[in-house]
């Protein structure tokens, strides 16, 4: 029996005021709940070396209800709370593998509001979801249709700054299936004046969403600032506003990445990327703001996932290799190339753009490394020297 892809269908929906009101007690009892489990076991860990796994916190959890002073915990849904224990779980065993950092408190203010319910906890009929502890079915804006006969194994309800709510149903997609295999591979660099730059040649500019709206998000942060400081409710319709402007931004970024990624995914069968440290290029402070619009790690997160989808090959070289300044014709290595020239000759004759030269480089350097085997990601321990495979082909670091 053939597994379909599980993929989640996010809609925004309108709660009743009991229906906010419910949520909302919810949302506080899963914080408290991960934050009073978190608060267990680095206590345990730090005063007895002992570790506490997600059958003890959800032990304590029992006993915690049983006392008057968390005596509410009972006058919400249980199944929240056990999956954020779950949550919980998870996030220390990231940890523990070295894939993340050790989890942080969940703050009234700043965190996510978010609950999860599995199929215990949630019925859904007829197009109707209704959650545990509510009477009526939300009313959901159903902006595209989930797959016929899909069922939620999990519902995840949340609300995001600006006020606006959310459900995100996970259901298994059977339209989610390989295409046929081709023999087309691009090369692809990022980059800020053309957002990706293709090794066809093709250039797609760079829409710079967060650019076009920041003369409205700085008018609406000025306001915010004139606000007194606490919990009032003029600074709290201020937050709003700027949370708005904010949430305008992130859609359309996401919207144009979901449509772009989509599409290489379909046209090309093997797709070549450059290994960039995001996260290190951010303390730029002249750039770090045009790097953080265009979403190079988001970029990737999308055709990484829709490529396991749909059968295709992404292929990530290493960030020390030097694609801008090695001649795709010849394969002479430039000595240095500052950020400002955009276009530059080789001594073969050849005239190349800075960017579509990088983007053959990186096909070319990617489709050795599929020869020879190496991973997607690539580990910098993976020799003696702490290079990558493609390290190999050019020695010199890109400044």
């Amino acid at each position: 029996m053939s597994t379909h892809v599980k993929r989640a269908y996010r809609y925004r929906f309108y709660p009743t005021d009991a229906q906010a009101v419910e949520l909302s007690r919810t949302f506080g009892c899963v914080r408290k709940v991960y934050n009073m489990a978190l608060a267990a076991r680095t206590e345990a860990w730090t005063l007895r070396q002992e570790r506490i796994n997600y059958n003890a916190t959800s032990a304590m959890l029992t006993a915690w209800k049983k006392t008057e002073e968390l005596a509410f915990l009972n006058d919400v849904s249980s199944v929240p709370l056990q999956q954020t224990l779950r949550h919980l779980q998870a996030a220390f065993t990231a940890f523990f593998a070295q894939r993340s950092k050790y989890p942080r408190f969940k703050s009234r203010k700043k965190s996510r509001k978010s609950a999860e319910y599995t199929s215990s906890a949630f019925r859904f009929r007829d197009g109707k979801l209704t959650l545990a502890k509510m009477a009526q079915p939300l009313d959901i804006v159903w902006s595209r249709p989930l797959p016929e006969g899909a069922l939620p194994s999990t519902v995840t309800v949340s609300q995001d700054a600006a006020g606006r709510w959310f459900v995100s149903l996970l259901v298994e997609d059977p339209a989610v299936q390989p295409l046929p295999a081709g023999g087309s591979a691009v090369g692809i660099d990022a980059g800020l004046g053309h957002l990706l730059t293709l090794s066809t040649g093709e250039k797609i500019t760079n829409p710079r969403h967060e650019r076009r709206d920041r003369a409205r998000l700085a008018r609406a942060q000025r306001d915010l600032a004139r606000k007194a400081r606490g919990d009032g409710a003029n600074r709290a319709k201020a937050r709003r506003k700027v949370a708005k402007v904010y949430a305008r931004i992130t859609d359309r970024r996401r919207d144009h990445l979901h449509k772009l990624t989509t599409r290489l995914v379909r046209e090309n069968q093997t797709l070549v990327i450059e290994d960039l440290t995001v996260r290190n290029m951010l303390s730029n402070g002249k750039l770090s703001r045009a790097i953080s619009d265009a979403a190079w790690s988001q970029f990737r997160s999308m055709l990484e996932y829709k490529a396991a989808w749909y059968g295709r090959e992404v292929i990530a070289v290493d960030r020390w290799f030097p694609s801008s300044k090695l001649c795709s014709v010849c394969g002479t290595l430039r000595g240095r190339l500052p950020l400002g020239v955009r276009t530059w000759t080789c001594d073969c004759g050849t005239t190349h753009d800075r960017d579509v030269n990088a983007a053959k480089n990186l096909l070319a350097a990617g489709l050795a490394v599929s020869a020879c085997g190496a991973g997607v990601r690539p580990q910098r321990e993976s020799s003696r020297t702490g290079q990558s495979v493609t390290k190999q082909e050019a020695l010199r670091r890109e400044p």
